[in-house]
């Protein structure tokens, strides 16, 4: 069963850090390129951030400087760093293997107020 499963997400203020990960299972996670995505309130969802299966990445030019992909096979993860975090990153975040488009996890939320 394939699984998509987002935690990290939570109140911060702005100019903070969070960490996103994303546990996956259920397919062959090393093989395929993943993506954070994102959907603030009222919008469509939104391509954030990207990574390869040999680690190359790309990311928004809205969170370019500020967010860092990363994966670990072993652990068939993907992570999002975020750091100087705005406002307007407020959303729900989720992953997925762009090219085979899985099933969408719950998300992680995301709120950066003061």
């Amino acid at each position: 069963q394939v699984q998509l499963v987002e935690s990290g997400g939570g109140l911060v203020q702005p100019g903070g850090s969070l960490r996103l990960s994303c546990v996956s299972s259920g397919f062959p996670f090393s093989r395929y390129a993943m993506s954070w995505y994102r959907q603030a309130p009222g919008k469509e969802r939104e391509l954030v951030a990207s990574i390869g299966s040999t680690g190359d990445t790309n990311v928004a030019g809205s969170v370019k400087g500020r967010f860092t992909i990363s994966r670990d096979n072993a652990k068939n993860t993907v992570y999002l760093q975020m750091n100087s975090l705005k406002p307007e990153d407020t959303a729900v975040y989720y992953c997925n293997a762009p090219s085979i488009l899985l099933s969408w996890g719950q998300g992680t939320q995301v709120t950066v107020s003061s």
